[in-house]
C-alpha cells in the first residue's frame, strides 16, 4: 500500500452514523455484488448469546449497496484500521476485504469493506422480514437496543437520500411492535 495515499473505508450500517474515526471526506458510494441485509446475529453489541439481536452485513448478491466511502488520511490509516478491526472483527463473523466502489462523482476507489462470512455461526441470511422485526424489537446488547441501531441507520441513510425499502418496512414494523400493548 502506498504510504502517502489515503485509505478508503465503506460504511453501509452503523459506520454511516457512528464511524468512530477521523476522516477527511465522506462520499456517497455504490458497491456492486453485495446487498445490505440483517443477516448477522449480534451477540455483543445489539444482543447477547442468550438472546441475539440482528445487525446489518453485506451479503454477496447480484444487486448493489449504496453507502458512504470514508477517505482517511494515510498518516492515521494504521490506527484507523486497528480501531475498525477491534470494532468489526469482534467475533470474526465479518471478513475484512478490499472492494471496488464507484463514488457519486464517478471516481473509482478501493475500500476496506466488511462483509459477512456465510460459513460463520452468526450468519442468518434469508430470515423472513417479520422474524427480523420481532428479533430487532426485543433484542438489547452492550451498545443498547437493537431497534435503536435500525432507527439510526435508516434515518441517516434517508438523510443522505439513500432509501432502502427493506429498512423502511422494518422501521415501520418494529415501531408498531414496540407500540403494541404488552400481552
Amino acid at each position: 500500500m502506498n504510504k502517502s495515499a489515503s485509505i478508503w473505508v465503506f460504511g453501509y450500517g452503523s459506520l454511516v452514523w457512528n464511524p468512530g474515526f477521523a476522516y477527511q471526506g465522506a462520499h456517497v458510494a455504490r458497491l456492486e455484488g453485495f446487498r445490505r441485509s440483517f443477516c448477522m446475529r449480534s451477540i455483543h453489541h445489539r444482543g447477547t448469546v442468550a438472546a441475539p439481536g440482528l445487525v446489518l452485513a453485506l451479503d454477496a448478491d447480484a444487486g448493489a449497496c449504496q453507502g458512504l466511502a470514508f477517505e482517511i488520511p494515510a498518516r492515521i490509516g494504521a490506527e484507523t484500521l486497528e480501531y475498525l478491526r477491534a470494532r468489526e472483527l469482534i467475533s470474526a463473523a465479518y471478513l475484512e476485504t478490499l472492494q471496488p466502489l464507484v463514488l457519486a462523482d464517478g471516481r473509482r476507489v478501493e475500500a476496506v469493506t466488511y462483509v459477512i462470512d456465510r460459513d460463520h455461526d452468526q450468519y442468518c441470511g434469508g430470515l423472513p422480514m417479520e422474524e427480523q422485526a420481532r428479533i430487532i424489537a426485543r433484542a438489547h446488547g452492550g451498545r443498547g437496543p437493537n431497534a435503536e441501531y435500525l432507527f439510526n441507520t435508516a434515518a441517516h441513510l434517508a438523510e443522505l437520500g439513500l432509501r432502502d425499502p427493506e429498512l423502511d418496512w422494518l422501521v415501520a414494523r418494529v415501531r408498531a411492535l414496540l407500540d403494541a400493548p404488552a400481552d
